[in-house]
């Protein structure tokens, strides 16, 4: 079994994505584990010498932070902060991303300047480690003082309160304990308020899109180039003296792969073509390169995150202090999550404009990209379900984060949105997915015309692997299994 030390690196995306991947459990580095303890000795030494009031450690929260709490009510405050703070509704959060969730509120309470007891991150832990997942809802968090309502969801299971999914089922919390031979925990002064301070559930989303992202960025330019071949275009818009004289990285990047993808093709090299192509084509180092630019962007911004600590207030044991601030604040995220959502929506549009150009009758392809047309309406349908896709992601691309309403009794006055824009940004992800599956089914079918000459090697192989798995478009035909079964072609085919 693999085992990551939480605490023993720096998180990255690539990172997240082989620990999901290789199934690999957690545990704490010596040096989180001691971070953690002396933080909370501190914390306890601290408030036992002195009954002064620290917002949410003897508190109330919010508006009601002028509220002084006696020490023996200090359990029953966390412990009601985190049954009020519950009110989460709309849909579950998807598993893989409370998986996501609760590795960085781990991470995150790691630092040791959050005053949380190492039994509850051993907790976390362990729910982590045995899939015990808590159900989340997508709607409530204002993304502001941090992701209250689902991080809520997300602990309430620490004290044997709201519910689960274990082994697919949904149950509550209690019975899933119950199971593990685990108790409900007792939690200490601070401890609810830094289980749900903090911007876990924006940063989950966040993680989640940009490791499918980082893949669709691949099969853009993968299934571009198939497009382009078989739309019989010219090379010359991706040949790099162009690119070096505009150098933006990821335009320089997308050409050479393009090249790259084209090379030893057959249908590139025909001479006599047309003197030049549609922007759909001949821009894509430009539009592809442009959102890969805005995904390494939005990438560090996350990748920043992912190593902070954003609860409140922040504990600092060796200079004796204990600071209240706003590291719960989402706004770093919820600009990011709505830039990542235009550089993919922009993927989708351009992907669409392809598929328009491939069915429109034109460079020798038939109209629709099928035999007797008028007798067959070929693929001109599949064209209009990726218009309805590409205006739909044009729509949830309008900003989360330039709306704000205040909360908490005018005390939470400006707020992000982000958990707005983090849940619309995996709706764009998937839009995308789905929009370069259709434009797959539209240049593999176009290719079939231009036999018998072939494109490139790579382009070759993924086409034949494709073909295993849906057909040449032959005559009118049931479409929808057609679109799925290239949907879950993208998920599982190898890009090199």
């Amino acid at each position: 079994m693999k085992i990551f030390a939480i605490g023993s690196e720096t998180l990255s995306i690539a990172l997240i994505k082989r620990i999901i991947e290789q199934k690999t459990s957690l545990t704490l580095s010596d040096t989180a584990a001691k971070s953690i303890q002396h933080c909370r000795d501190f914390l306890d030494q601290k408030m036992g010498k002195s009954d002064a009031p620290v917002y949410g450690i003897n508190t109330g929260f919010g508006f009601l932070q002028n509220v002084k709490v006696s020490d023996d009510r200090l359990v029953d405050l966390q412990h009601n902060l985190l049954l009020s703070h519950a009110c989460g509704t709309g849909d579950f959060v998807p598993k893989e991303i409370v998986k996501l969730m609760l590795l960085l509120k781990i991470q995150s309470l790691a630092y040791g300047n959050s005053g949380v007891s190492l039994e509850t991150v051993n907790r976390l832990i362990d729910f982590y480690n045995q899939d015990i997942l808590p159900v989340v809802y997508t709607q409530g968090s204002l993304g502001a003082s941090g992701d209250l309502a689902p991080l809520s969801h997300l602990a309430l299971p620490l004290i044997g309160e709201g519910e689960v999914w274990l082994n697919g089922e949904r149950i509550k919390s209690t019975k899933a304990l119950e199971k593990l031979g685990l108790k409900p925990l007792k939690l200490q002064s601070k401890e609810g308020l830094a289980l749900i301070n903090g911007t876990q559930f924006m940063a989950a989303y966040g993680v989640f899109i940009l490791m499918k992202a980082q893949k669709l960025a691949a099969w853009a330019d993968t299934i571009g180039a198939l497009s382009a071949d078989a739309f019989n275009c010219r090379i010359d818009p991706f040949k790099q003296d162009s690119h070096l004289i505009r150098p933006h990285r990821g335009q320089i990047h997308t050409a050479q792969k393009l090249m790259d993808l084209l090379s030893g093709s057959e249908l590139i090299q025909q001479k006599d073509k047309q003197v030049q192509d549609p922007y759909s084509f001949r821009c894509m180092p430009q539009v592809h390169g442009a959102s890969k630019d805005a995904l390494n962007y939005v990438s560090s911004v996350f990748e920043t995150e992912m190593n902070s600590v954003t609860d409140n207030p922040n504990i600092f044991p060796d200079t004796d202090e204990i600071i209240s601030a706003g590291n719960f604040h989402g706004q770093p995220l919820a600009l990011a999550l709505d830039f990542l959502s235009i550089a993919l929506a922009e993927w989708g549009s351009i992907s669409e404009r392809r598929i328009f150009q491939l069915i429109s009758g034109q460079r020798g392809l038939p109209p629709f990209l099928v035999q007797e047309p008028g007798v067959n309406s070929g693929l001109m349908i599949p064209q209009y379900t990726a218009a309805s896709i590409a205006s739909e992601n044009k729509q949830l691309c309008t900003p989360s984060s330039v709306d704000s309403i205040v909360s908490s009794n005018g005390q939470e006055d400006h707020v992000s949105m982000g958990a707005n824009g983090a849940v619309k940004c995996l709706k764009v992800v998937n839009n995308l997915e789905r929009i370069l599956a259709i434009e797959l089914m539209n240049s593999a079918q176009a290719l079939n015309f231009r036999r018998p000459l072939k494109t490139s090697a790579t382009l070759e192989k993924l086409w034949k692997s494709y073909r295993e798995v849906v057909a040449e478009h032959l005559q009118d035909r049931f479409l929808a299994p057609d679109i799925e079964a290239s949907l879950q072609f993208l998920r599982t085919y190898p890009l090199a």
